[in-house]
Parts: structure tokens; C-alpha cells; sequence
């Protein structure tokens, strides 16, 4: 868990949009992240900090001149001791106030003596938003090396549509991780591509596999974290791409082959986690196909190697594979990589038990260029992600 451990200082103001502090408090000690909350007087209008002290299992703090114990001074000490604070949601007023350097109440003198990130996830209504001096205090604020993450559009409770809704709970905490998380990653641009593709026998019917995309996914996600520009190429699966990546949704091999081709030239990594289909039909009725046999015989046709199509004129750019094998699965992997001119490959026998396709973790083999294997255990995809990750930095290195 990236936030394990992690000192969380979060700070809610005096707006509607609080009660979303309370998943947010609940997504981060999840994460096993220590969470100490600090409310203003207005936040507590809205919410009460019982709720907060028992998600979080901490004191929630809300007074400048109490102590947290004998001489400790806490508008010192616990900004001292965060990893980060997130101010959600934090309303005009409060932005207006830090953005000037004014300390009235415990939060704005806690962020005055914080010398570790801040990220300040806006919430009001869109006219307040839109105002030039609220917009003119946010951009003094980002000079000054403090963070935002942007409001949604929509609703809003004070009956208004436009911008001005507290970003989700899982945005901020994929913001708050990304900035403790480290850049090693930074320059590079990235490709993965990830999840299943369809060929199609008539409008209705199509052959596919039953990849999840959740390996590629994770891996996109975390070498957004690590500061990469990632374009993320995706079959159609069922869960969200991450936020702050480049999206482009695929079906066919054709399709995908002609977007990952298109964007190969521009990529210092190319990562292939997709189950993309080796055979496409060699023809698709325009019309739903009738049961007016007893058999149907399908002529099927090789589709094009993308793999091999982009590692051809790689030049300098790491090119990564995957191989999901049921028999002999480092002798397929070896010739694989060997074949297609792969920098490294990550493979696993999909037969074992919570290593296949739809599971949310796996159990792999990687091997190198050159003739170099690593053997890992079974782990969830999201830390296998970052088992690979790893690896492309070493990989860059060597370059």
C-alpha cells in the first residue's frame, strides 16, 4: 500500500461538500495512512468531528490554544510530523486567507508552519470559483509551490450547474499519492496497452478473451505516479481508466494495431499487457447470422503482430511483453522475447490458481534480453506493477 504509514494532515473547511471528507478518511486509512484531522470552526456547522475521530481513530483537532500534551505546541508539531497535508474541502474564504498569509485559526496557522506538500482540493459555488480574486489567489498560491486538484463540473448544492464540486474522494487520494510518490519516471513517455480485443463475426457475435485489463491498467496508473506521460490503449473492459492518463478505447487487433503504430515513435517505453487476438475472421456479415444450419464454419485469418511491428526500428525505445502460457512457460517466454525483439518479458502459466486473467493477482517469471530471470510470488497486480516498473528504470539506465 503506497500510503501505509503515511501522516495525512487533512484539513475541512466550512462547506456543504465535508461529508465527502469522511470517504476520503475512510479511502486513506485504508491504506493503512495515518490520518489527523483539523476542522474550522465553519466545518463543524456542516458536520460534527465525532464522525472524523472515529474513522480516523484520532483526536480531531480544532482549537489553536489547546495542547496536545504538556508543552507541545500542535500547530507546530503536527504539521511537523505530516507527510502531507490536503485541505477538502476548502472553501474561498480559506483560500483567500492562506493565500495571504493570514493565521486566525488553528488550520491556517498549521499551513503557515507546513513545510511538506500541500494540496488544496477547492469546493464552492461556480460563480465564487469563476471570481477573478479567487482565481488570482489560487494562481499566487501555485507560484508559491502549493498543489490543486481541480473541482468537477456538474450540480452543484446551491442549485447552480458549472464548475465548482469538491473533486471525488478517490481523485484526491490518487493526487495525494501521486505526490508522495517518487519520480523516476519523469520525462518519460510511456505506452501500455492493456485489455482484450474483439473480432467481430456479425454485428452481434465476436471472439475475444477473457483478459480484464486490470495488469495494464495497474501499470499505467503507477507510472503515472511515477511522473511518466502515459498513453494507456485499451480494449473495452469494465473498469476505469486512472486519472491524469492519455485514454484511447480500442475493440478490434486492427484498431488497436493502427493506434499503437501511430504512437510508437513517440515512446521511450512500450509496454504490450494486452491479450490481443491472434486470429480475426476473414469475413463479418453486416447482418446478425441466422440459425439456418446445423454448423458454421468460420475461416479465420492471421491479424497483424503489433508486438513485432513496433520492436522491428525500436531504436532506443524499451519495448516489454507479456506472455500468458498454460504448458512450458519459460521455454514459450524465452522464444517470445527472443523472437520479437523484446528488452524484457513478464510471463505466467494462467492454469495456477489466482494467476489467470480476471484474478487480482499474479504470480510471474521475468525475463531479460539478456538471458537474465527473475522469479516472483504471488502478488497483487497493483505491487506487481511496480515490480516492473522497476525494471524499465534499470532498463533505461542500460540504455
Amino acid at each position: 500500500m503506497k500510503l501505509e504509514n503515511k501522516n495525512i494532515l487533512l484539513g475541512v473547511t466550512g462547506g456543504i461538500a465535508a461529508y465527502k471528507a469522511l470517504e476520503l478518511v475512510r479511502l486513506l486509512t485504508k491504506q493503512n495512512a495515518i490520518v489527523n484531522v483539523v476542522m474550522t470552526g465553519h466545518a463543524e456547522k456542516f458536520i460534527g468531528k465525532m464522525s472524523f475521530q472515529s474513522l480516523s481513530g484520532n483526536t480531531v483537532l480544532t482549537d489553536t490554544f489547546d495542547l496536545v500534551s504538556g508543552v507541545e505546541i500542535k500547530h507546530i508539531s503536527v504539521p511537523d510530523n505530516a507527510s502531507l497535508a490536503v485541505i477538502a474541502p476548502a472553501t474561498a474564504n480559506f483560500i483567500g486567507k492562506l493565500a495571504h498569509g493570514i493565521a486566525d485559526d488553528l488550520l491556517t496557522t498549521m499551513m503557515l508552519a507546513m513545510t511538506k506538500p500541500v494540496l488544496i482540493a477547492p469546493s464552492m459555488n461556480v460563480h465564487m470559483y469563476e471570481n477573478r480574486i479567487v482565481q488570482d489567489n489560487m494562481k499566487k498560491l501555485k507560484q508559491y509551490g502549493y498543489h490543486f486538484i481541480e473541482p468537477n463540473e456538474g450540480w452543484l448544492a446551491c442549485g447552480y450547474e458549472g464548475k465548482g464540486r469538491l473533486a471525488e474522494p478517490d481523485q484526491i487520494v490518487e493526487e495525494i499519492e501521486l505526490l508522495l510518490t517518487k519520480k523516476d519516471l519523469e520525462g518519460k513517455k510511456v505506452l501500455v496497452s492493456a485489455g482484450p480485443t474483439r473480432e467481430y463475426l456479425d454485428p452481434v457475435r465476436f471472439i475475444s478473451n477473457p483478459s480484464s485489463g486490470k495488469m495494464g491498467y495497474a501499470i499505467a496508473r503507477a507510472a503515472r505516479m511515477r511522473g511518466a506521460e502515459v498513453t494507456l490503449v485499451s480494449g473495452k473492459v469494465t473498469i476505469k481508466p486512472p486519472y491524469g492518463v492519455k485514454f484511447i478505447e480500442v475493440e478490434s487487433a486492427k484498431h488497436m494495431f493502427e493506434q499503437i503504430t501511430g504512437l510508437a515513435r513517440k515512446m521511450d517505453c512500450i509496454v504490450m499487457s494486452s491479450a490481443v487476438s491472434d486470429f480475426t475472421p476473414s469475413k463479418t456479415s453486416q447482418q446478425k447470422i441466422k440459425k439456418t444450419a446445423e454448423h458454421l464454419d468460420i475461416q479465420l485469418d492471421r491479424t497483424t503482430d503489433i508486438l513485432s511491428s513496433v520492436a522491428k526500428n525500436k531504436g532506443n525505445t524499451v519495448i516489454v511483453g507479456f506472455a500468458a502460457e498454460t504448458e512450458n512457460v519459460e521455454q514459450y517466454a524465452r522464444e517470445k522475447l527472443k523472437q520479437k525483439n523484446m528488452d524484457m518479458i513478464v510471463a505466467n502459466n494462467i492454469t495456477e490458481k489466482n494467476s489467470g486473467f480476471e484474478a487480482d493477482t499474479n504470480k510471474v517469471l521475468i525475463l531479460f534480453r539478456d538471458g537474465t530471470a527473475e522469479d516472483f510470488p504471488l502478488m497483487r497486480k497493483s505491487d506487481l506493477a511496480d515490480v516492473i516498473l522497476d525494471r524499465i528504470v534499470t532498463l533505461f539506465v542500460k540504455k
